[in-house]
């Protein structure tokens, strides 16, 4: 079992920063992979980034590349991800997600636990 609890959102505007945060227990958090998914109104949820077990490789959305950093600190159980450049269409709930098996790192499907998820509001 994997527990996860995401913090870290908020209301900025648009241009502005904001990083978030998912804190794991459970399981030992270094041996799994992590992502982040993300989920407008009216939307399906999407995939924006994930890490691998180790932190040595990463993956982006196309939307998300190059404004948005995903890390993690296996000695804290966490992984964040940093969000630079905001634009309104960045606007979701934000999930941290845990991989413990094998899958495509952009499929949703294939994570097994989800945090509750935290709003990202940015204005234009």
């Amino acid at each position: 079992q994997v527990q996860l609890v995401e913090s870290g959102g908020g209301l900025v505007q648009a241009g502005g920063s904001l990083r978030l945060s998912c804190a794991a227990s459970g399981r030992t958090f270094s041996s799994y992979a992590m992502g982040w998914f993300r989920q407008a109104p009216g939307k399906e949820r999407e995939f924006v980034a994930a890490i691998s077990w180790s932190g040595g490789s990463t993956y982006y959305a196309d939307s998300v590349k190059g404004r948005f950093t995903i890390s993690r600190d296996n000695a804290k159980n966490t992984v964040y991800l940093q969000m630079n450049s905001l634009k309104p269409e960045d606007t979701a709930v934000y999930y941290c997600a845990a991989l413990i098996g094998y899958s495509d790192y952009d499929a949703s499907f294939g994570y097994d636990y989800w945090g509750q998820g935290t709003q990202v509001t940015v204005s234009s």
